[in-house]
């Protein structure tokens, strides 16, 4: 069968942006992603730049996006992808400076990578009960099968507007330590804290992009929340983000939903310069009948919802 292929090309030496090229070749039957760019650069134009190794889906270097969507090129089908999409668009990782072609520099993701310290602390380690190894502990929740391909990174919203943000691989690998049971009680604390700023995990915008194409089932986002809520239990509070968690759970559990006047307050405080800052807010939310009637009937069924709210915290593991 003969296909028409869509590869992004971009060579810094002669381009000024990148452009699109159609390549026509015939493809064989079982065919992926992979095996047809490298016979695109053996047999068409030997000047197409890609990075491959195992082609196995373990090493992770051909990760690239395929039809809009961020794909290791040596498990994709092209069977599959012209099924479903009708046709075969090829272009490097997005939020990544690309080299040249489907070649991206990876140099600002090991960055983040090691910005998280990806290794034991020394110190006493924490104790767990139960056997089992260490490699089979079920608090990794399979964060450890990262194969630090990438794809994460390139579909992250966050990433595409805030080029600071850790991103969902180095959260996760700060997870995969921070459930390891040889850290240290103090390194956990510390790993935490470094977390709770700026382009930390309180900027996960939560879209599950990550999610959606990791070829490896890791769930970086599920990493985040579990992050978030060991850095509730922790104490750490004072950031917007976990003041905003906090606050909403305490205006469902009181009123039972939520109430949207009092949900500002509830993460900036009460000191003078963050009322005035959301001022213009609570203006606008009182033209657009946002604010809920003080005076009116509680909300039906409060009772038990206080109740299970109560008995859900009973039934927590003490932290």
């Amino acid at each position: 069968m003969r296909l028409t292929f869509t590869i992004q090309r971009f060579n810094p030496e002669v381009d000024s942006t990148a452009h699109p090229q159609e390549i026509r070749f015939d493809v064989g039957r079982g065919m992926t992603v992979l095996d047809a760019l490298i016979r695109i650069k053996q047999e068409c134009d030997g000047s197409l730049a890609l990075r491959y190794s195992c082609r196995s889906a373990i090493c992770g270097s051909c990760a690239m996006t395929i039809n809009g969507s961020e794909k290791l090129a040596c498990r994709t089908s092209l069977r599959k992808e012209l099924e479903r999409h009708g046709q075969i668009t090829v272009a490097p990782l997005r939020n990544f400076p690309v080299i040249k072609d489907l070649v991206v520099d990876m140099a600002p993701f090991w960055r983040k990578i090691r910005d998280v310290q990806p290794w034991l602390s020394p110190g006493s380690a924490r104790r767990r009960e139960g056997g089992g190894g260490v490699h089979s502990h079920p608090q990794f929740h399979n964060v450890d099968a990262c194969i630090m391909c990438g794809a994460c990174v390139a579909a992250c919203t966050v990433h595409e507007v805030s080029k600071e943000f850790a991103g969902p691989a180095a959260l996760a690998k700060a997870d995969r330590f921070l459930s390891d049971p040889r850290e240290a009680r103090a390194s956990t604390k510390a790993r935490l804290s470094a977390l709770q700023g700026e382009h930390g995990i309180w900027d996960c915008t939560r879209c599950n992009f990550c999610v959606e194409v990791c070829p490896k089932d890791v769930q970086p986002m599920e990493a985040i929340i579990r992050l978030r809520r060991a850095s509730l239990e922790r104490g750490m509070t004072t950031t917007g983000g976990a003041r905003h968690i906090l606050g909403f759970a305490s205006l469902v559990e009181q009123q039972g939903r939520l109430n949207e006047a009092l949900m500002p307050l509830k993460v900036v405080g009460l000191a003078p310069r963050g009322l005035l800052h959301i001022l213009p807010l609570g203006i606008k939310m009182f033209l657009k009948g946002k604010m809920p009637n003080p005076l009116g009937h509680a909300f039906p069924g409060l009772g038990h919802l206080k109740d299970l709210i109560r008995r859900a915290k009973r039934a927590l593991p003490p932290v």
